[in-house]
């Protein structure tokens, strides 16, 4: 591919790798962040981390782009692909669009709790959305080897949040570490995507539908 046609299928003419990267690098920093306690404030830490889901995002367009591309180790996105790409961009618009009133609610209007209340539930609904969205794609993708690429990734992706959660979990009820909030395990999950995703690779020479 010539490097036209790669700034034309990237976004902001950056590849998936460099988006990914900026994912990992981004999280991975504001997780440090919050443990060292160099941030105390959740509501800061929450809003950081729309950082590496911008990057996340940027990361599944540019894939996507380049999918359709002759670009070895990408398999070209079918119906059930594009609908999934749809899903998720919709609920992570609905993410962003609930946490901003979430925190603009809470700090600007003092409202009811019970407002507060339906505005954070919808904010996790809306990331459920994306667990939603993937097992529609594993049910409605026809063919069989990307639907097995498709299930290998959230397994891994599954067995990394639970294992993690596990962990951390016995570690923070004998006072080893401190307390983290639950959300996090759902962003340990979306990176292990990425790293299903790397295993795929290695494994079958393809990065997937993802």
């Amino acid at each position: 591919m010539t490097k036209a046609a790669t700034q034309t299928t990237g976004v902001l003419g950056r590849g998936p790798f460099f988006w990914g990267a900026l994912t990992l690098l981004s999280t991975a920093l504001i997780v440090g962040l919050g443990v060292s306690e160099a941030i105390e404030g959740k509501g800061v830490l929450i809003m950081l981390m729309l950082i590496p889901i911008t990057a996340f995002i940027a990361m599944m367009r540019s894939a996507y782009r380049l999918a359709g591309t002759t670009e070895p180790g990408c398999i070209a996105k079918g119906a059930a692909q594009q609908r999934y790409v749809k899903r998720v961009a919709i609920c992570t618009s609905l993410y962003l669009l609930s946490f901003a009133a979430t925190q603009f609610a809470g700090n600007e209007l003092d409202p009811p709790r019970a407002v507060i209340f339906a505005l954070a539930v919808l904010t996790g609904l809306a990331v459920s959305g994306v667990f939603w969205a993937m097992g529609r794609l594993i049910i409605e993708e026809t063919d069989e080897f990307i639907r097995v690429l498709t299930i290998r990734q959230a397994l891994i992706a599954s067995g990394l949040a639970l294992s993690s959660a596990s962990i951390w979990g016995f570690l923070e009820a004998e006072d080893l570490v401190m307390h983290i909030d639950a959300y996090w395990f759902a962003m340990i999950w979306f990176f292990g995507l990425m790293i299903g995703a790397a295993v795929n690779r290695v494994e079958h020479g393809t990065w997937g539908a993802l």
